[in-house]
């Protein structure tokens, strides 16, 4: 029987390395056939300690940050299980089952499987808000082996009846807590009830509050627990700073510190999708070139942004918290938070862009007055004082850019919701930004996210 209590899927916080090598895994040879391909040697910590149990069937409940390889922990067990028990799912079927917060997310790791899975017979595809439904309801009609979705437009294609869920022998819901973030937990609760009751689920999770840990326990059946670095340790080998500076000076002080050549390539945060925007106008209008990836953008504006800025033809990638989410490349040397988070979670995120793949990083906020006490709650989560810089000297008067300095919404406001199918915005800005946990303002007659219709429910979901 599915459940636990909350307070048994608190798992001790620990790391550890089992095994050494793929090859002690007991992986099958065409997937370690594919880890040599892309000289993939030695697992990593949440690597050697789940996949062992995942390739016996167990249900698991996983506590790691973006970062630590937990996609390919569960990824190459279940490759493995697919493989081994080689069956054709039926006509709109799938044989295992992804949830994925936002489409970056689910992109990386639908690439992740025909990876690791590029000499086996198993088929996969993405779904997720944005783009066209038609192609996605052709891709799983026939029946597939492995779906990788969004919660929103899983849910479009289940009331067309396009997909059926009653063939899922593995699931796996990925960063829960963004999904608790971001207003999904209706959602997955709604797709739980599709799912049959016999399958393997693996439950994976930065951070296990209350809500998410009763997730999980309704979840899971008898879960192998396993956590990987704790979120104090996940930023030892990052240097952090913050300036403290007028809000009105930001936008000079990041200019000034573009100057230099040490940031080799940067992505820089703003809570906001317009100041997102913003910011990228006026790094512009002073000749630096610089993409901004948020929920307004268009999918192929995003895929655009990402692919200049991995291949290293843009040194600068401006980005709200949800639309970062996806963001997985070796190399970045500095994160620039120019507005602080107001969730202290989402600053260990955040500077989690840098000091990837063993590397050192280094990271830099700029904090208004009014952001002080999200300073406090950082500090505390990470448990250590963060150094101060003063502001640099020599700051320009920027100009006033029309168009770029539109009015903000007043924090703890939302800002007027666009229906051009951005998937993963819903939520970014819900909580009120002087605090984390005032209640959510009223939603206007006819604005709820909750319609019978997968058209309508497209619109107010963000997608």
């Amino acid at each position: 029987m599915r459940g636990r209590s909350a307070s048994s899927l608190r798992p001790e916080l620990h790391e550890r390395s089992i095994l050494t090598h793929f090859t002690d895994l007991g992986l099958p040879a065409p997937i370690l056939k594919a880890l040599a391909a892309e000289s993939y040697d030695t697992p990593t910590p949440i690597q050697a300690q789940a996949i062992p149990h995942l390739l016996k069937g167990s249900d698991l409940l996983g506590v790691a940050q973006t970062g630590t390889g937990k996609t390919a922990a569960f990824a190459l067990p279940m490759l493995t299980h697919l493989n081994k028990i080689n069956r054709q799912a039926g006509p709109r079927a799938c044989r295992a089952l992804i949830l994925a917060p936002t489409r970056e997310l689910a992109s990386q790791i639908q690439a992740s499987f025909a990876t690791y899975g590029k000499y086996l017979r198993v088929t996969s595809t993405v779904i997720f808000g944005g783009v066209p439904i038609g192609k996605q309801i052709r891709a799983v009609a026939n029946g597939i082996d492995v779906v990788v979705a969004t919660p929103g437009r899983l849910l479009d294609l289940l009331d067309q009846r396009a997909i059926i869920l009653n063939e899922v022998e593995l699931f796996v819901l990925d960063e829960a807590d963004r999904m608790l973030d971001m207003g999904f937990v209706r959602d997955i609760k709604r797709i739980l009830t599709k799912l049959p009751t016999r399958r393997q689920t693996m439950f994976f999770s930065a951070t296990m509050p209350k809500e998410i840990a009763d997730l999980a326990g309704s979840m899971l059946t008898d879960p192998v627990q396993v956590a990987v670095t704790p979120v104090a340790s996940t930023v030892d080998r990052i240097e952090q700073r913050v300036i403290f500076c007028p809000a009105r000076q930001k936008q000079a002080v990041l200019h000034k510190l573009l100057e230099s050549d040490q940031i080799e390539r940067a992505v820089v945060f703003s809570r906001t999708k317009h100041g997102a925007d913003r910011i990228a106008k006026h790094l512009a209008a002073a000749g630096i070139p610089a993409d901004a990836i948020h929920g307004n953008k268009s999918q192929g504006q995003r895929e655009r942004a990402m692919a200049a800025f991995r291949s290293g033809k843009s040194r600068l990638l401006i980005a709200t918290d949800i639309a970062a989410r996806g963001i997985d490349v070796d190399g970045v040397t500095h994160v620039i938070n120019f507005d602080l988070p107001n969730i202290a979670e989402s600053y260990v995120h955040r500077i989690g862009r840098t000091a990837r793949a063993g590397a050192d990083g280094s990271a830099i906020s700029l904090v208004a007055d009014d952001e002080r006490p999200f300073l406090r709650d950082i500090e505390r989560l990470i448990r250590r004082r963060i150094d101060v810089l003063p502001l640099p000297e020599g700051l320009a008067v920027l100009p006033v850019l029309v168009e770029a300095e539109r009015v903000e919404q007043p924090r703890g406001q939302r800002p007027p919701r666009r229906f051009n199918g951005s998937q993963g915005e819903r939520g970014a800005v819900g909580r009120n930004a002087a605090s984390p946990t005032a209640p959510r303002p009223a939603r206007p007659p006819g604005n709820g996210p909750r319609r019978a219709d997968g058209a309508q429910r497209a619109r107010f979901q963000g997608r």
